[in-house]
């Protein structure tokens, strides 16, 4: 048994890459994660905006009436609109269509455009919230920040899992979720901001503040350097690539991962059409991931929280002003976990992460189910310490998802792919993100109706499914070089019959 763990050491875990982060790498990371601070932003906004009196009254009067003056209806339904989720949903499913464009710019002119791209995206649907006079201008705004999303998501983790060493390609990745989640608090905190605005048009100023990380992410992107992967991909010469190389990695001694690069890419001109070739076997594990983290990082029920925060506090009897300020105290929760998260992944690998998080969110979302069921009727509010209390364990699911799905949902998929597949497997990641945060936006209000408190056993219950997949199912890919990820595959008890894989030691 040890002589067949120090195999798999020698044979998955150590590998002659450099191992130096350079300032170069950092900033250049640092302006492809403003992405990340956009899509977050855009998650953050609408929840808030949409719990405005001064928005309701203008764009859903009937909404405001039900929430103001109708006591028959229930708790649980008052925000119950399909034009309201129309508002929140719009985005993603545009963000879905998108991303298939994206794929093709990324493969054929790099990663760097389709940032470009995004950032544009991102300044004209913010100009349209901010401009917008009835819903369907907020909604082809949105459609136009979900383009934006669409791109971003596409480009921004690939580019930060090629840019960055082995070693330490987990915490420049969950970068993205950090900035994500610095995205979600400055909606927060500006909504909470501009709801006090008597005159009644601070939702405006919350729409359009999108613009001023978008002029940086559009700015920043075109003074980029494209990445080594994306360069030898596209045909660039070799001396150019390695030059490239060079000056990411801090080192003249890159010809190792050079020859890994040059491998990579020949493969990628004997597959013309990668949504076809990724259907086959070998690349098989990597398609079932594509599909499953994506899926079960959005029925987590996060968006719930991230969409809907301050509409499920007003739920629960918490004024306007609190509940906007309860999603700030949620957003900063978030923020600290995914840091703690970006410290330890290399460390402590992402099976663990995936691990913890997945029993944290369970046991909290279970309790407030119970709290909700057992407190809170059909009219009425709960008691002040009661709200509190829920509060605190929807801060405890979030640490949760912040500690492990949130950013490790972008990660996995990253960095699993092989260069012949990575912009088809990254576009179905991408869109079936979209997809199910598309239909659970869409559909929550509803759910909400007519579940009541049993929504949140409806998301625990698939928290305990997705937590038997990763530990069953998911290998642990910590300090693998990103070219080489094949061997994890091999090595598993479960994927090596499938790919073919008998020439390594198990790894899980």
């Amino acid at each position: 048994m040890a002589v067949g763990m120090a195999m798999k050491a020698d044979q998955v875990g150590q590998y002659n890459y450099s191992k130096k982060i350079t300032l170069f790498v950092v900033l250049s990371c640092m302006v492809a994660s403003m992405g990340g601070i956009l899509f977050g932003y855009d998650i953050g906004i609408s929840g808030g905006v949409t719990s405005m009196d001064s928005f309701l009254k203008k764009f859903f009067p009937e909404v405001y009436r039900r929430m103001k003056e109708d006591k028959e209806v229930s708790n649980y339904c008052k925000f119950e609109s399909e034009l309201l989720t129309s508002f929140t949903s719009s985005l993603y499913i545009a963000g879905l269509v998108a991303s298939f464009v994206a794929s093709i710019i990324n493969d054929s002119f790099g990663r760097k455009p389709t940032i470009i791209i995004a950032g544009i995206a991102f300044l004209a649907g913010s100009g349209f919230g901010g401009w917008g006079y009835n819903v369907y201008i907020l909604i082809l705004g949105r459609v136009l920040l979900g383009i934006g999303v669409g791109f971003a998501n596409q480009s921004v983790p690939l580019y930060l899992s090629e840019m960055a060493p082995p070693n330490l390609r987990g915490a420049i990745n969950i970068g993205f979720q950090f900035c994500v989640g610095i995205g979600v608090l400055m909606a927060n905190l500006i909504n909470y901001g501009t709801q006090k605005i008597e005159a009644g048009w601070g939702w405006r100023i919350s729409l359009a503040m999108a613009a001023a990380p978008a002029l940086v992410l559009t700015i920043g992107a075109i003074f980029l350097p494209e990445t080594p992967n994306s360069l030898i991909q596209r045909g660039a010469d070799q001396k150019k690539t390695k030059l490239m190389l060079q000056k990411v990695r801090g080192t003249d001694d890159v010809q190792a991962e050079l020859n890994d690069l040059i491998d990579a890419s020949n493969n990628t001109k004997t597959i013309k059409k990668p949504f076809r070739n990724i259907l086959k076997s070998n690349y098989r594990p990597q398609l079932v991931m594509a599909i499953a983290i994506p899926f079960f990082q959005q029925v987590t029920g996060i968006n719930v929280i991230a969409f809907y925060a301050p509409i499920l506090f007003r739920t629960i009897g918490l004024g306007e002003s609190a509940s906007l300020m309860s999603a700030v105290v949620t957003g900063c929760v978030g923020i600290v976990t995914t840091f703690l998260s970006m410290l330890s992944v290399d460390r402590l690998g992402r099976r663990t992460l995936f691990m913890f998080g997945g029993v944290i969110m369970l046991v909290s979302q279970i309790m407030v189910g119970a709290v909700l069921a057992a407190k809170l009727g059909d009219e009425g509010g709960i008691s002040k310490g009661w709200s509190y209390i829920v509060l605190i364990l929807i801060c405890v699911y979030v640490a949760g998802f912040g500690w492990s799905w949130g950013p490790l949902g972008w990660l996995v998929p990253s960095e699993i792919f092989p260069l012949e597949i990575r912009s088809a497997g990254q576009s179905i990641t991408v869109a079936v993100g979209f997809l199910f945060t598309f239909i659970i936006a869409q559909t929550f209000l509803a759910m909400l109706c007519h579940f009541k408190s049993g929504i949140f056993f409806f998301f625990g219950g698939w928290v305990l499914v997705m937590t038997l997949f990763v530990h069953f199912l998911l290998p642990e890919t910590k300090n693998v070089p990103i070219e080489q990820m094949e061997r994890v595959w091999k090595g598993h008890w479960f994927w090596k019959n499938v790919v073919g894989g008998d020439k390594y030691n198990e790894v899980t």
